[in-house]
């Protein structure tokens, strides 16, 4: 008896195991877009953060990425999901976002340098405290 409850356990240990921890959901945002859009929300959190978002609500900004993208909640909430239980996988998607940004930043540095504005002479970097840590 004791031999077939070890068995029994054994065998059910081994079947429950899943790599699959999240599994892909039927309406996956592609991984070029998901980019897109977590750059544009990064975009919204720093304007609200510098308290310039005139008549800018947590509800339009949502609103605006959902008409951009033709996505709705439930589906970005399901990929980001999915995107950020592959750790290295999501760690490669937020440093494309970073690059984006610092590509943003020198542009607009160089547009502000051609009307003779003072410009940084470093070299802009995020700090990584900047970027959202998945837990």
């Amino acid at each position: 008896m004791r031999k077939i409850l070890i068995l029994f356990c054994l065998l059910f240990s081994l079947l429950s195991c899943d790599n699959n921890a999240i599994k892909k959901p039927n309406k996956l945002i592609e991984k070029d877009k998901m980019i897109s859009i977590l750059y544009d929300l990064l975009v919204i959190e720093a304007i609200k953060s510098q308290n310039i978002n005139e008549g800018f609500s947590s509800k339009s900004a949502n609103e605006y990425i959902y008409k951009k993208y033709k996505i709705d909640s439930i589906q970005l909430v399901e990929s980001n999901k999915y995107y950020a239980s592959d750790i290295d996988e999501y760690k490669k998607m937020y440093d494309e976002v970073k690059s984006k940004l610092n590509n943003e930043t020198l542009k607009i540095e160089g547009k502000l340098n051609k009307k003779g504005a003072p410009v940084s002479t470093e070299s802009p970097q995020l700090p990584l405290s900047d970027i959202p840590q998945v837990q």
